[in-house]
C-alpha cells in the first residue's frame, strides 16, 4: 500500500461488555502498523453517545486521531471519511447487526459479519434453528417468551440464558427446580426472550474461523474454567481460566470440531472472523454451543491465541481481516440494487 489505509476503530458501546470492548480496542490500536495504517478512534459511551475518543484517557498507549462524531454531524457521514472500520464492539448495539447496518448505509467497508449474520448469531434461539436445519448438532433448548410456562423436558443441571447477550452475562447454571425461577428472573432483566438449555457434559472447546469465501479454521483450544462453569468471571478475571492449545481431545473429535466450525460459519453467512464454541461429549460427539462474530480481540484473547498457534500472529491477523473487509466491499460494490 503506497498510501496509508485510514482505519476507524469503534470502541466501547452500550452493552454490559463495554469495558471488554475498550480493552480489545486498545490492543488492536497498539498492533496496527503506523507506517501502513492511519488509525482514528470513535468511542461510544455506555449511554450510546458517539464521542471523541481521547488518546490520553482511554487509549494512552496509542498514537491516534479522533473524528468529530455526532455532536454536530451524523455518524454515517463521519465514518464515510475512512477506508475501513474495525467495529471492536461486543454484545447488543455492536455485535447484533445494528452498527453493521449503519456502516452499510454509510457505504464503508468494515471487518466481520454482515447485518444478517450478526443479528442471527446474536440470537441464540434463531441461530440454533438455522443450524438444526443444516443438520449441525446443537444443544437442545426450550425458548420462553413473556407469558410462557417455565417448563422443560431436561434433566438438571440446565442453563438459563438471555437469548441475545454475550460474555455469559445473565446466564445461570440451574441445579434443581428451586433455582429455576430466580434464574429466569435474572435472564429476563437482559432480554424478554430466554432459553432453558440442556446441560451438555464433556469438554468445552473453541475454534476460530477466518475468511470470506474460503474460510479456514484455527487450531482447537480447550477451555479449563476455574469455576463450576465458564461464567463471566472465569472469562475475564485474571486466572479465571486456562486455555490449553491444542485441546486434549481425540484426533477424530478435533477434526470434527474444525469441520463444524467452518460449516457453522458458512451456514450463518458469516464473513471475516468468528469464534465458534463447542462441547465434546465423552463419546466424542461434538455439539455447537454458539458463534461469536466479534470475539474478544486482545492479543491474549482466545481467538488471537488460536490463530497464533495456527501460524498467524496477531498483527498479521489484523492485516488479513482488513484485507477481507476491503475485498468484500469491492465484491459487493459490483452488485446491482
Amino acid at each position: 500500500m503506497s498510501a496509508r489505509v485510514r482505519v476507524a476503530v469503534l470502541a466501547g458501546g452500550r452493552s454490559s461488555e463495554h469495558d471488554i470492548s475498550v480493552a480489545s480496542a486498545r490492543s488492536v490500536i497498539a498492533a496496527l502498523d503506523p507506517e501502513r495504517y492511519e488509525t482514528v478512534v470513535v468511542e461510544i459511551d455506555r449511554a450510546g453517545r458517539w464521542e471523541l475518543a481521547s488518546g490520553e484517557r482511554e487509549f494512552p498507549e496509542a498514537s491516534v486521531e479522533t473524528l468529530p462524531v455526532v455532536a454536530n454531524s451524523a455518524p454515517a457521514a463521519t465514518l464515510g471519511q475512512v477506508d475501513v472500520v474495525l467495529p471492536i464492539l461486543h454484545g447488543p448495539f455492536g455485535e447484533d447487526g445494528t452498527v453493521q447496518g449503519l456502516l452499510e448505509l454509510a457505504g464503508v467497508p468494515y471487518v466481520g459479519a454482515g447485518v444478517a449474520a450478526s443479528a442471527l448469531c446474536m440470537d441464540k434461539d434463531l441461530f440454533k434453528a438455522v443450524l438444526r436445519d443444516r443438520d449441525i448438532p446443537v444443544a437442545r433448548n426450550v425458548t420462553l417468551r413473556d407469558g410462557d410456562a417455565a417448563v422443560h423436558p431436561f434433566d438438571y443441571p440446565v442453563f438459563v440464558k438471555p437469548a441475545r447477550l454475550g460474555s455469559s452475562v445473565g446466564i445461570s447454571k440451574v441445579h434443581d427446580e428451586r433455582e429455576l425461577g430466580p434464574a429466569l428472573e435474572l435472564a429476563r432483566l437482559h432480554d424478554d426472550k430466554v432459553l432453558i438449555e440442556e446441560g451438555v457434559p464433556g469438554v468445552e472447546v473453541e475454534c476460530g474461523v477466518l475468511g470470506n469465501r474460503d474460510p479456514v479454521a484455527s487450531v482447537v483450544g480447550e477451555i479449563v474454567a476455574h469455576a463450576e462453569w465458564y461464567d463471566y468471571a472465569a472469562k475475564y478475571d485474571e486466572g479465571g481460566m486456562d486455555l490449553v492449545i491444542p485441546a486434549r481431545i481425540s484426533p477424530p473429535a478435533d477434526a470434527r470440531v474444525r469441520e463444524l466450525a467452518v460449516e457453522s460459519f458458512v451456514a450463518t453467512e458469516c464473513e471475516g472472523m468468528a469464534r465458534i464454541d463447542f462441547f465434546v461429549r465423552p463419546d466424542d460427539e461434538v455439539v455447537v454451543n454458539e458463534i461469536n462474530t466479534i470475539p474478544g480481540f486482545t492479543s491474549t484473547s482466545v481467538y488471537a491465541k488460536l490463530f497464533e498457534a495456527a501460524g498467524v500472529p496477531y498483527e498479521e491477523l489484523l492485516d488479513r481481516l482488513i484485507s477481507l473487509a476491503l475485498e468484500r466491499h469491492e465484491r459487493r460494490s459490483q452488485l446491482l440494487y
